[in-house]
């Protein structure tokens, strides 16, 4: 356990310099690994993703939102910070209005993410990211695992739900109207 005076806060993990270590907080506290690359599986799981939630967002009525992919870098939470990189997410024009102009990360909370696994996640890095996501009160988590063809869905105070290829995706009501065949994701 950290003690107060070594929590880090954002401005101090972006000011670390690149050297291909991928660097995160939860609640002020350094998480680092080596980066890895992405296989084409995870890849594509993210191009199919996004392009399902562009499609739905490009029927929603303005102010839309924006869907991000690729590490998008969000700050969960300040005093102590929780600053991650997500695959995918989708952010509320809410809370898209809140962010500056010059800001190269999103400060607040996300209602969709979407974690694809790869072979280097561990099962405690996915449930720290879990957990932190769901003190955030993000509405609605999707981790994705490209090799067994399943989705499972978290939301706060709610049972995990497992989605496999048979089953329909929704995200109501938090993404209106949204669905996709889970089978559509991994073609």
């Amino acid at each position: 356990m950290a003690t107060a005076s070594s929590l880090m806060t954002t401005e101090e993990l972006l000011a670390i310099p690149e050297d291909g270590t991928d660097r995160w907080l939860v609640a002020g506290e350094l998480r680092e690994r080596p980066m890895t690359r992405r296989n084409r599986f995870h890849s594509r799981m993210m191009t199919r993703v996004t392009k399902f939630l562009d499609n739905w967002l490009d029927e929603q009525p303005e102010p839309r939102g924006q869907v991000l992919v690729g590490e998008a870098g969000v700050i969960l939470g300040h005093d102590p910070d929780t600053t991650v990189g997500i695959d995918v997410t989708y952010i509320s024009a809410e809370v898209m209005l809140r962010q500056t102009e010059d800001s190269t990360l999103i400060d607040g909370v996300p209602t969709l993410v979407v974690e694809i696994l790869s072979p280097s996640d561990t099962i405690e890095e996915i449930n720290e990211k879990i957990d932190a996501y769901l003190a955030a009160r993000v509405s609605i988590i999707w981790i994705i695992d490209p090799y067994r063809r399943t989705i499972t869905v978290h939301q706060p105070d709610c049972e995990p739900k497992l989605f496999n290829v048979r089953d329909e995706l929704s995200a109501e009501p938090h993404l209106p109207e949204f669905r996709v065949p889970v089978a559509r994701l991994f073609e």
